[in-house]
């Protein structure tokens, strides 16, 4: 009897084996389903929970939801306090990312152009190593960094460089009692933390300049700067795009950061988090998610007509 049983079963699996053969799209399918399942249901139907309440608002006087369609939740997006908000961590994720391009580009260009065999290894070595540590030990050791007892203000002490430090300190609107506690405290945490998201890109877009490009630039005449401005730029763009996608996005939607270094205002990740926390006001919460989905929306279509994706 187990002889038939066993019998049967190679029968079935053989069936379903010829069925999979001829029909490859079936296969693909089923191969697919469990993660296309768990992205449709979690991920895009928390996300499409989440936009729904958005056009709802909050009751003033019971402090309910009331779930009706408004448009009246967005509406509150453009009162000052908000507004501010948006636009603090546009220009932050602006400068997070602008700042990594003009750090990142010498390494990505050394790596790619002149580091071989081990010396390339030691460089992915170095960009990959701090993304291998846990993300608020590394904020954390940061904030101690830049605090007003950290090893910053004593360098700076022992450099006789303490009138420089004073002086970016006391610049408005950026600078505050200390680095840990002011907007150049964050943005330079920023900057560390996401780096290694614009070196990659921009290497591997470097990696596939022709070097025969370079040299042809050379015996027409082009200077370093102009082979540089006028072949290589041009040539790596889609690459620094990428990682731009990579530093904007991340610094634009990052709540952990400027809750542990930098002053008491608000980014958008902070505003969502608070607002469906501590204040319960998820409709408004909901909104302001959809300023960052639709800035990156914006962002990325932009990328992908300048051929950012190619680097990916």
């Amino acid at each position: 009897m187990n002889i038939a049983i066993a019998a049967e079963r190679r029968g079935l699996l053989r069936q379903a084996s010829d069925v999979l053969f001829r029909h490859p799209h079936l296969l693909l399918l089923l191969l697919l389903a469990p993660p296309l399942l768990w992205l449709g249901v979690v991920y895009l139907g928390s996300l499409l929970a989440l936009l729904l309440h958005s056009f709802f608002s909050i009751d003033e006087f019971s402090g309910l939801i009331r779930y009706e369609f408004t448009l009246a939740t967005y509406g509150e997006l453009f009162r000052l306090a908000n507004m501010d908000v948006i636009l603090r961590s546009l220009t932050m994720a602006t400068a997070v990312t602008l700042a990594s391009v003009v750090l990142a580009f010498p390494f990505a260009y050394f790596a790619a152009r002149y580091a071989r065999g081990k010396w390339k290894a030691l460089f992915y070595l170095l960009v990959m190593l701090p993304l291998w540590s846990s993300y608020l030990v590394k904020i954390y050791a940061w904030k101690l960094i830049l605090a007003k007892e950290g090893i910053i203000s004593w360098l700076a002490g022992q450099l006789h460089l303490t009138w420089l430090l004073d002086a970016a300190l006391a610049i408005p609107v950026v600078g505050g009692p200390s680095l840990s506690i002011s907007y150049i405290g964050t943005f330079l945490v920023f900057v560390y933390v996401w780096l290694p998201y614009m070196i990659l890109p921009t290497q591997a877009a470097l990696e596939r300049v022709p070097a025969n490009l370079i040299e042809a630039a050379a015996d027409l005449g082009a200077s370093p700067r102009q082979a540089l401005r006028t072949v290589i730029l041009p040539l790596a763009l889609p690459g620094i795009i990428a990682g731009s996608i990579f530093t904007f996005s991340l610094t634009l939607g990052d709540y952990i950061v400027p809750q542990i270094v930098g002053t008491s205002t608000y980014f958008l990740g902070q505003a969502v988090y608070t607002l469906q926390g501590t204040a319960g006001n998820i409709p408004l919460a909901a909104a302001f998610t959809v300023v960052p989905i639709v800035i990156m929306g914006i962002y990325l279509t932009i990328a992908k007509r300048m051929g950012a994706f190619d680097a990916l």
